[in-house]
């Protein structure tokens, strides 16, 4: 029998790293009345069977930054627990053997440099000396980072529950969560065998267990387990304890150290998934088959890379089941379907690098009620319905396993799993030539090919001009001359209604909604930090009525803040999938759309910032006059069996042609529109990132965010955004690049990409500096850093297009 307390605060579920780190973490954080229950042993899910490589380079900032704590809190906890961790910084090699992933390198280098980590371009030669088993022969060159290493997943764990247990936490093994119990959607507690443990919050850290656990309670946690299979080999000579970890990713494969010998394994692009049909009963301490065939793949490659391993012994090939995602990405957050349910799962074989910060930012999830700093890349509200069903995940997730080690390409669609969510136009759009991209599932025009030229609607990739280039090029000129129509359905919508929707809306958005029937606001929603939580636009429908639009990727998130946060008597409903948008965008809209509308659309009866239902083509359609572009535009907006008879009849006349997401993207940044999830954040706010003008300021208004807005203003910000134009056009801008100020290094591009109207690279980011002001900003001289080169840039602090915005108003 196991003495459980019969209450406690939170109840961690899940005693493999994952969930020992979050219980060290709470302890830190003073909740000692914290209960860890393990169904068997600690470790001995998948935890006991990782291989331990622990790098650290993320392409996000706050995933380095996250990595990087791991790291530091490796260094000194066995000082701290007194029990060994394996923790040895011995370094990280990364091979490029051709000059696509040279380049990739050097833009890893130039994005380690951005985020402040060090990261060292060698020689072939160099990286030999530092690894001298392997052969060099086919290598470009290779990168260097020399705090990262590796670790023992097990002891790691151990050190990590002693200190839980120093702080008084309680952990108990063999103490299986049979149910966890909600009452009227609310957390009661957990129920074992031995008995029950009330508790305010749950954190599920049950890794490949997660997805059926928290489906129990109604949670979708996307994640399926997948075979993964390292070797060990018996001690080679020449194998020394300071060897550096290496990732070979062009043979698929990576190298650690292991007593004298070697540990390697690599990422299939033909993975075998796992307990498709359930995890076993009992399953723990266990270990898949050894399926030698399978592995087979790599051992030419691996041969040629490391010739010694040609007449090593073998101790082991290990074959244990991990759990990945559909995107790569781990998964951590409270669950937007249950208040005070947190999951941290779906590692995707990085658990022991990213367990330390992941347990730390967790806990102070649960404790503080909001993440640390911005998590988006891995908040498990990124995903959507599509998510919840099994199939789809496993469909995506083994491609996205394939994809390991791959290059990865610049706007690189996944193939898998597609089409699955359709616009009503999907057809009408492929027959003319779409080149489709996806996100959320849906199906999303990226580009136009022109067939009655052959051109083929196939994404090309490249670190240069990618293949698609022109086409954008001449979707990006017809909407700046002429008028484009842009299938947006995809847009995630909400209706919110009842007689407290204004007052609860406008205290939740930093702009003023409260407006007369028919106004369109463009809004911010801020987090008691002010940094913005979501970027919308809302539509006042009625006295007791607000229809809102934002982001495809970002349905489940927006309308999880925005629920989380409403009062009083109104109702949030997500209406997406009811109607269809198709954004008509150009100096010659108006004439388009005039052909099919008899209503008034000039610019005093209709005019910018309004919305109004009219009357196209005989069908009833909510027009936004609102634009993302910066042109003169309406998005349409209809219910969804409309929607072909709408865009025929725009076609028909012609003078309009095809538009898609990729030109979406180059208008936006000439015109300084800022992007969420790239440019704006919960780390930032309107006054660093210059959208103070969209916030209720001037009123009297209260909204949640707004003394710390108050705060800044008084007192001032240590990083705005800005725009970067750089005139040779041959540079390529991702996003990352590092900025540098009469020498110094001042932060990295948010986004970047190319302005057709005014034939220049364009980048976006922030400068880091106390106090920045627009005076330091504009009296320094910039230089960016690309693919590890410095080129000269110039500092904008407007819009690079029609600075006036008279476009969008004639």
């Amino acid at each position: 029998m196991v003495d459980l307390p019969s209450t406690a605060r939170v109840v961690i579920i899940g005693g493999g790293i994952i969930g020992c780190s979050t219980a060290y973490h709470m302890g830190k954080l003073g909740w000692t009345d914290t209960v860890l229950l393990e169904r068997k042993k600690l470790t001995s899910g998948t935890t006991f069977h990782a291989a331990g490589l622990v790098g650290q380079l993320r392409t996000s900032a706050n995933i380095t930054q996250l990595l990087g704590y791991s790291v530091d809190l490796y260094k000194r906890l066995e000082a701290e627990t007194g029990l060994q961790t394996g923790w040895k910084m011995n370094g990280g090699l990364r091979l490029a053997c051709n000059q696509a992933r040279w380049t990739e390198v050097k833009r890893q280098a130039t994005t380690a440099k951005s985020f402040g980590l060090e990261m060292h371009l060698l020689t072939p030669q160099e990286a030999q000396d530092l690894w001298p088993l392997m052969t060099i022969d086919d290598l470009v060159g290779a990168a260097y980072l020399p705090t990262d290493g590796q670790a023992n997943p097990s002891d790691i764990t151990q050190s990590l529950a002693k200190g839980a247990r120093m702080a008084g936490v309680k952990i108990f093994e063999d103490t299986p969560v049979t149910r966890v119990i909600v009452e009227n959607g609310r957390i009661r507690g957990v129920e074992t065998p031995f008995g029950t443990v009330e508790c305010e919050k749950v954190i599920c850290c049950a890794g490949q267990w997660t997805r059926v656990l928290a489906g129990s309670v109604g949670v979708n946690v996307p994640l399926v387990s997948v075979e993964h299979q390292y070797m060990i080999t018996e001690r080679i000579e020449g194998v020394t304890p300071d060897l550096p970890t290496l990732r070979d990713p062009d043979r698929l494969t990576y190298w650690k150290e292991d007593v004298g010998g070697l540990v390697w394994g690599g990422y299939e692009p033909n993975p075998k998934p796992w307990a498709v049909q359930g995890i076993p009963e009992g399953f723990h301490f266990d270990l898949l088959t050894s399926d030698y065939d399978h592995y087979s793949q790599f051992m030419e490659d691996a041969i040629a890379r490391v010739p010694a391993l040609a007449t090593a012994g073998v101790k082991q090939l290990l074959n244990g089941p991990e759990s990945f995602t559909p995107d790569g990405n781990f998964i951590l957050g409270e669950a937007p379907e249950l208040k005070n349910f947190y999951v941290g799962a779906g590692f995707n074989a990085f658990g022991i690098a990213s367990a330390g910060g992941a347990g730390m930012a967790l806990a102070e999830w649960a404790a503080k009620g909001e993440a640390p700093y911005d998590l988006w890349p891995v908040d498990i509200r990124r995903f959507g319905r599509v998510h919840q069903s099994t199939d789809w995940v496993r469909t995506r997730t083994l491609e996205a396993y394939g994809k390991h080690y791959t290059i990865a390409w610049p706007s690189e669609e996944m193939k898998s799993a597609r089409p699955t969510r359709r616009s009503a136009l999907y057809g009408h759009l492929k027959a003319a030539g779409a080149c489709f991209g996806e996100k959320l599932g849906w199906e999303r025009p990226n580009w136009f090919a022109d067939l009655s030229v052959g051109e083929v609607p196939a994404d090309v990739y490249s670190y240069q001009r990618p293949g698609w280039w022109d086409q954008v090029r001449r979707e990006h000129l017809a909407c700046r001359a002429g008028a484009v129509v842009i299938d947006q359905s995809s847009f995630a919508k909400f209706v919110l209604k009842g007689p407290d929707a204004a007052k609860a809306l406008n205290y939740i958005a930093a702009g003023n909604v409260d407006r007369a029937v028919g106004s369109l606001t463009y809004t911010q929603m801020l987090n008691a930090r002010g940094g913005i939580e979501a970027d919308v636009t809302v539509v006042r429908r009625a006295w007791d009525e607000f229809y809102i639009v934002t982001g495809t990727g970002f349905a489940t998130h927006d309308f999880d803040w925005i629920s989380r946060n409403l009062t009083g008597n109104c109702q949030l409903v997500d209406v997406t999938s009811g109607s269809a948008v198709l954004s008509l965008m150009g100096p010659e809209a108006r004439r388009v759309l005039a052909r099919i509308c008899p209503d008034d659309l000039s610019n005093a009866g209709f005019p910018f910032g309004t919305a109004r239902q009219i009357s196209v083509a005989g069908c009833p359609v909510l027009a936004l006059r609102v634009t993302y572009v910066g042109e003169l535009g309406w998005e349409l907006h209809m219910p969804t069996d409309l929607a072909v008879t709408v865009y025929e009849a725009l076609m028909a006349g012609g003078g309009v042609v095809n538009a898609g997401y990729r030109a979406i993207e180059t208008l936006r940044l000439e015109k300084g529109y800022r992007a969420w999830g790239a440019d704006i954040g919960p780390d930032h706010t309107p006054v660093e990132a210059g959208l103070l003008w969209a916030c209720k300021m001037k009123s009297g208004f209260d909204f949640i965010g707004r003394a710390a807005l108050e705060g800044q203003i008084a007192s001032g910000v240590n990083k705005r955004l800005a725009a970067f134009t750089v005139d040779d056009p041959s540079v390529i801008l991702l996003g990352r690049e590092t900025i540098y100020r009469n020498g110094e290094r001042v932060g990295w591009l948010s986004s970047g990409g190319f302005g057709h109207s005014i034939d220049k690279p364009i980048g976006y980011g922030y400068v880091r500096h106390p106090g920045v002001d627009a005076a330091f900003m504009t009296s320094g001289s910039y230089e960016l850093e690309v693919a590890a080169e410095r080129v000269p840039a110039k500092l904008h602090l407007g819009p690079l297009y029609d600075p006036t915005g008279a476009r969008i108003k004639a």
